[in-house]
């Protein structure tokens, strides 16, 4: 695998996806943002490229990638079509997830990369609305039934690949021993019966997601899907590890990706645009664009390594303690709140055309907000951090 220096980006003859799919996706994201709609098209052409097969081993019919491929060429499609990589994202954090604990022994999810080969295509159904213990607590019930399976109960919200997913995780707690409460985790299919998706995906950016309220009510998951039961509460299990470390790796080149591709749009309007003040020259030659357009480059610059380098510990089975929590929640901001700012870069550069409607930058600016809001977010990657290194408050 080569990468180009210049860009930091896969090369089109070392990524999956061709310059000429990466423009078709292109073409498409616009289309798709406006009219508040599903990347159906992109999804089938990414299938077909063994795109959502990435993780799974090639024993099974995957590619056998590691997290710091899969993280680079979602950096590259998210240059395209922000939020197809987004949801995208989704499949690929739970492939991740499974991957991840079979490199540390643990193969309760190897079924889930041999259906990801087979061409299923899963989706997470766990954020919760006011749920800011996240993966440690839940407003989800799961009630126990007579054999092993699960019945829950509750609402799901951002519930990306809605129009698409096969397979959706979920989780909820079970109180049926109120001095041991559990936090149960099972995937339901498409066809279980006890769940409604709702019309409700109407959002300020990375619309094309549709990542829509999915309601819970009674959907029943199998003995043998229920895959964790863990304590409520924060606890030191393999499977949290695996989601977080997938989940914020993904993320960050999700939004490294926009800033890669808003730098590139800087650029462009910069040598575009002219100066009548300056007698026609372009605006590439007047300092203060070019003092915009390096602040952007400098900031872009510094994302990289760190996300190589923490996809790369992942797939090494690295050791770094009580520090990875704190590590990867630090990546996730930086990437996210960076990406703001480069974007915000560009705007400045690019002039009042970019608040067309029509206008790329315009939706970059617009999808780089969803940053903000996902897993950790600024608060609680700030406490993460503040404990790693000061310890919990007295």
């Amino acid at each position: 695998m080569s990468f180009d220096p210049a860009s930091s980006l896969l090369t089109s003859a070392s990524s999956i996806v061709s310059d000429e799919l990466l423009q078709r996706i292109r073409s498409r994201a616009a289309g798709y943002d406006a009219a508040n709609e599903f990347f159906t098209e992109d999804l089938a052409e990414l299938k077909e490229v063994g795109y959502l097969r990435m993780f799974a081993p090639t024993s099974v019919g995957g590619l056998g990638f590691g997290l710091e491929r899969v993280a680079r060429e979602q950096l590259r499609l998210a240059t395209a079509a922000p939020a197809t990589a987004l949801a995208i994202n989704m499949h690929l954090v739970w492939t991740g997830v499974a991957k991840t604990l079979l490199d540390r022994g643990d193969d309760s999810l190897f079924w889930l990369l041999r259906e990801a080969a087979e061409g299923e295509v899963f989706a997470f159904g766990n954020s919760e609305a006011g749920n800011d213990l996240v993966l440690f607590g839940s407003r989800t019930r799961a009630e126990p039934q007579p054999g092993g399976s699960y019945r829950y109960y509750g609402t799901k919200i951002f519930t990306s690949l809605s129009p698409a997913w096969t397979r959706l995780g979920i989780f909820g707690r079970d109180d049926s021993n109120p001095a041991a409460p559990l936090l149960v985790h099972g995937f339901i299919t498409r066809e279980t019966p006890g769940y409604s998706i709702l019309d409700d995906w109407n959002t300020l950016g990375m619309r094309a997601t549709q990542s829509s309220t999915t309601v819970l009510d009674g959907a029943e998951v199998p003995p043998d899907r229920v895959f964790r039961k863990l304590p409520a509460g924060p606890v030191a299990d393999p499977l949290i590890f695996a989601i977080f470390a997938n989940f914020e790796v993904l993320l960050a080149a999700v939004y490294t990706g926009i800033g890669e591709r808003a730098l590139e749009l800087a650029v462009e309007a910069a040598k575009r645009r002219t100066s009548m003040k300056n007698d026609g020259r372009p605006y590439s030659d007047d300092p203060d664009i070019r003092w915009k357009v390096a602040e952007a480059a400098i900031a872009q610059d510094g994302i990289y390594p760190q996300l190589d380098a923490l996809a790369r510990d992942v797939d090494e089975l690295a050791n770094h303690g009580a520090q990875w929590f704190p590590r990867l929640v630090g990546l996730k901001v930086r990437a996210t709140e960076n990406a703001r700012f480069v974007v915000d870069q560009a705007l400045r550069v690019s002039g009042g055309s970019s608040l067309a409607s029509s206008s790329e930058l315009g939706r970059l600016y617009r999808d780089v907000v969803a940053g903000i809001f996902h897993p950790s977010d600024g608060e609680s990657a700030h406490s993460t951090v503040a404990n790693a290194w000061l310890g919990p408050v007295s």
